[in-house]
């Protein structure tokens, strides 16, 4: 009791009134003040670029509320309001403030009334706001507005803005600003802006202002570094470009359509021949140009290919999509990021005594071969360093042929085979075909977190065959993978995977090309190409 005296009496000094205070032990029983209690847990919610919601506890005996706001102010509360609103009643409350400027600092106060005695109002209670910044940008084309080192960023014509800015965003999270662009009195006119200075492959924040106030905001990735690369347009010669190319040439396609004739004026069937060393790229990932017509390797040392969707089913040719036609020495082929569909014979035919350091196929989707006269990756009288099938999704092909066939030619014997993370489903679905029909005694085979599932085909039935590495893999409808038919008599080598995991992936839908690992037990293990689990 002596606690809640001593407070108010001290209250008393501030215009309160006390009553049955006359005795220090007396309980209070009632608080009159001089003036109202000022709104408490005054708050701005709900804030758009031009509105808030405020809101505030309603304070006893007060009447109504009066409420100002002040703009690019910080709870100074300087200067005129910008807007006053009088005579706000407990049924307006959260009480909605409209009209507002886009991305700019506000200062909002209020005041308990009381309309039968002023002197009883209650001193200001304040709360500091932004509302939001706009978006008046449009859309960005990626197939149109971004390049390797620009982009064109357009608005509504005749919009006040003044400049637009670039961020970057580094591994660590912090922020520069990269480039700053003034509009001109034409870009503001026109709605556009081209942008440059840019870094290819690179993912930029751009933001549009007036003064300094936001007006909008893109994200963008730029794309690959054209930096003498040659450009080609749809409707383009495409065999003739390449068959005519300088020594390593990189081209760059945009999207569309392009064809190589199946047959040549004289009724030959046709294909791009590569001389020289070239590089084939998409330019946009998202539209991957199309390049119905196949190739074939003659005389080129390196071939790359990466971003395109190459369709052989315009292409009337019985051949592969790669035939290696001269028996020379290449470094490399490498097709990556890329769909290969409908050809009629295998993926490629190495029939002639060439030596190849690699050939690669990473993060490809390859389906509907029919190997119709040839195996599916088919090797005869050369040789091959390296086969790499790495993130790869194979399906629907060589359903009456081998999958991998490499005889021995004896040009070499340090052969690495790697089939690594791959989608294996319906390849070699005949009884007595196999998956390896490897005569080449390769130094390794490496056979590692894939997933093979519906074929009935066997390991291999060649006692020439390597045992290969197997580790993480897992199998469904696949019953004749350990059971060993040897078809030249040196079947004293069977081998079947010790890894091996029997478990059905739950493909979202295989008959449309989706592998996408519904059984999350199998997707915990991370095997198949990794956008089927990731």
């Amino acid at each position: 009791m002596k606690r809640s005296f001593i407070y108010a009496c001290m209250l008393g000094l501030g215009s309160l009134t006390l009553a049955s205070c006359s005795n220090p032990m007396d309980e209070i029983t009632s608080l009159v003040v001089g003036r109202n209690f000022s709104p408490t847990n005054f708050e701005a919610k709900s804030i758009t670029k031009e509105s808030a919601q405020l809101e505030w506890t309603l304070s006893s005996g007060a009447t109504s509320y009066n409420l100002e706001i002040f703009q690019d102010d910080s709870l100074s509360f300087t200067g005129t309001p910008v807007k006053t609103y009088n005579n706000i009643t407990a049924k307006d409350i959260p009480y909605l403030v409209d009209g507002l400027m886009y991305d700019t600092k506000y200062s909002a106060r209020v005041m308990a009334i009381d309309d039968n005695d002023n002197s009883r109002n209650s001193v200001w209670n304040g709360v500091f706001f932004r509302t939001s910044a706009q978006q008046i940008f449009k859309a960005v084309d990626p197939l149109k507005d971004i390049l390797d080192r620009s982009v064109k960023m357009n608005w509504p014509a005749g919009e006040e803005v003044t400049k637009i800015v670039v961020k970057y965003t580094d591994d660590k999270g912090n922020v520069s600003t990269i480039i700053t662009h003034e509009i001109t009195a034409e870009e503001k006119a026109a709605g556009k802006a081209t942008v440059t200075g840019l870094q290819p492959s690179t993912k930029y924040s751009i933001y549009l202002y007036n003064g300094e106030k936001e007006r909008g905001n893109k994200i963008i990735t730029t794309i690959t570094d054209l930096t003498g690369k040659t450009i080609v347009e749809e409707g383009a010669d495409l065999k003739s470009i390449l068959s005519n190319a300088t020594d390593g040439e990189t081209f760059v396609l945009m999207p569309g359509t392009y064809q190589i004739p199946s047959a040549d004026e004289d009724g030959t069937t046709s294909a791009v021949a590569l001389a020289n060393n070239v590089s084939i790229q998409g330019l946009y990932p998202t539209a991957k140009p199309v390049i119905q017509g196949r190739f074939e390797i003659n005389g080129a040392k390196s071939v790359e290919i990466d971003n395109v969707i190459l369709d052989g089913s315009l292409n009337n040719s019985t051949d592969q999509t790669f035939n290696f036609k001269e028996a020379s020495d290449l470094n490399k082929v490498v097709v990556k990021n890329s769909e290969i569909k409908n050809f009629t014979k295998g993926l490629y035919y190495l029939n002639v005594a060439a030596k190849v350091g690699e050939i690669t196929f990473n993060n490809c989707d390859i389906h509907d071969i029919k190997c119709d006269g040839g195996d599916f990756l088919d090797c005869r009288k050369g040789y091959i360093g390296a086969l790499n099938l790495i993130n790869c999704t194979f399906y629907n092909s060589c359903a009456g042929r081998d999958f991998i066939r490499y005889d021995n030619a004896k040009l070499g014997s340090e052969t690495v085979i790697t089939v690594d993370h791959c989608t294996i489903n319906g390849v070699s679905n005949t009884s007595g075909k196999r998956l390896l029909y490897v005569r080449n005694a390769c130094s390794k085979i490496v056979w590692s977190n894939n997933i093979v599932t519906n074929t009935l085909a066997v390991w291999s039935n060649q006692g020439s065959t390597t045992v290969p590495e197997f580790t993480n893999n897992v199998y469904n409808g696949c019953a004749n993978l350990n059971t060993i038919v040897w078809a030249d008599g040196k079947g004293d080598n069977a081998f079947n995977d010790p890894s091996a995991k029997v478990a059905d992936p739950k493909y979202k839908d295989a008959a449309k090309g989706d592998f996408t690992i519904g059984e999350e037990s199998v997707k915990k293990l991370k095997v198949g190409a990794s956008k089927w689990y990731e």
